[in-house]
């Protein structure tokens, strides 16, 4: 089933005209060949040869991605992207998330964007040339490795891997994991804490080749009940590179973590939506078309009565993100309430609207026939992403006493 996607009154005319350009190729060039574009999803019963056609396919629709002006949404367009603004971009998220993996065909892949974004902000112009340019090409990948095993994720400050100093060269010790992209990454940008007088070091972020001496990538970690992944368990032992390698200065690290990640969560709840919109269309289709004890699944009310939710979780996810993607856009202080408050929510409805396309569709909806299953897995997932629900409920929760304390009460309608 395509998406549907008609223009939106008051939004500018580069917006409607992105998503709508967008929604086609999905429509005409995607979702056609989506088991043949990405047919990993199949399992142990991928051979060689579908293997290499796949490849071909992608490499085949990049290559139309760029000719229809649509590569690379998130980059300025003298790196060869779109040049979008944010809402822009968080718009055409939502369409591309329509078909999953349809994003990394349109230049849009994490954690390569994330680290493109951090390199154009914080990179020096030999910097972007060695290690910009290339990812934005496409002849290098990269990883971004800051979560460390010891320590909680969620809480930065208490980041243990160090960086000194020495003869012009930062020397790197500790343990890190889930360093996503790590087995295909050239390169990582790696979270250290740099030794300074007060014994606890300022944060900072540094550009380490993957082959340099000392970088050991244990084991690509297995999530979900699968053997292996992509997110990576590395180990740092006394490794050198040029102290050029720093990105931006050091103290900046935990600002340039920050930045990254408040963007990618309005973006994350982006693709969220877009994903609930083609499970909510799945779950639709199959009721209008499944027959059984007598009648058609839409004429069940238990099924009514899911369909009835999923609408309402959709478009309260849809409405909240976009709300807040909105007041990202112009700078809003309260942003970072919102941005919590959509971390939390849209995940949890995202969760909960699959789940019930899985229902409806019975055993079908747990097999790699249908991409409901990989949802599902994705769903639960975010809700530690970019921070777990309990510390944005904190994050929340303190934003409005402080409000309060301050003399005004909260304004919903602002």
């Amino acid at each position: 089933m395509p998406i549907n996607v008609t223009a939106i009154a008051g939004l500018p005319d580069h917006v409607n005209d992105v998503r709508i350009r967008t929604a086609n190729f999905i429509n005409t060039e995607i979702l056609p060949r989506e088991s043949e574009l990405f047919v990993r999803r199949k399992g142990a019963a991928v051979t060689e040869a579908e293997l290499a056609h796949a490849k071909t396919l992608r490499e085949d629709i990049k290559a139309k991605v760029k000719a229809a002006g649509l590569w690379a949404p998130h980059l300025p367009q003298e790196y060869g992207g779109m040049g979008l603004d944010f809402l822009a971009h968080a718009y055409m998220n939502e369409i591309l998330a329509y078909a999953l993996g349809a994003a990394s065909l349109f230049g849009v892949v994490a954690p390569n964007s994330g680290n493109q974004k951090i390199l154009l902000k914080y990179g020096t112009e030999e910097q972007k040339r060695k290690w910009l340019l290339p990812l934005v090409e496409g002849v290098m990948e990269s990883g971004y490795s800051m979560t460390e095993p010891e320590n909680a994720g969620s809480d930065p400050r208490s980041i243990k891997t160090s960086a000194r100093l020495e003869n012009g060269e930062w020397v790197i010790n500790g343990h890190k994991w889930f360093t996503s992209n790590g087995l295909a990454a050239d390169f990582f940008i790696v979270m250290v804490r740099v030794a300074d007088e007060s014994g606890k070091g300022r944060m900072a972020q540094i550009i380490v080749p993957t082959k340099t001496p000392g970088v050991e990538i244990v084991r690509g970690i297995g999530i979900w009940g699968s053997g292996s992944s992509d997110h990576c368990e590395v180990k740092y032992t006394d490794v050198r590179v040029p102290e050029e390698n720093i990105l931006g200065r050091v103290g900046q690290g935990h600002e340039a973590a920050q930045e990254r990640l408040g963007a990618g969560r309005v973006f994350h709840c982006m693709n969220s939506v877009g994903q609930m919109w083609r499970a909510f269309d799945l779950m639709v289709e199959r009721s209008l078309s499944r027959e059984v004890h007598g009648g058609l699944l839409k004429d069940k009310q238990f099924i009514q009565g899911m369909i009835a939710d999923s609408y309402i979780d959709l478009q309260t996810a849809r409405l909240l993100t976009i709300r807040t993607a909105e007041m990202v856009d112009r700078g809003d202080p309260q942003a970072r309430t919102e941005i919590s408050a959509l971390k939390v929510y849209v995940p949890a409805a995202f969760h909960r609207v699959v789940d019930r396309a899985i229902q409806i569709w019975g055993a079908a909806g747990v097999s790699n026939d249908l991409p409901l299953a990989q949802m599902y897995l994705g769903a639960r997932t975010l809700r530690l992403a970019d921070g777990p629900d309990e510390v944005h409920r904190i994050l929340i929760a303190k934003n409005v006493f402080h409000h309060y304390e301050s003399g005004e009460s909260w304004n919903f309608a602002g």
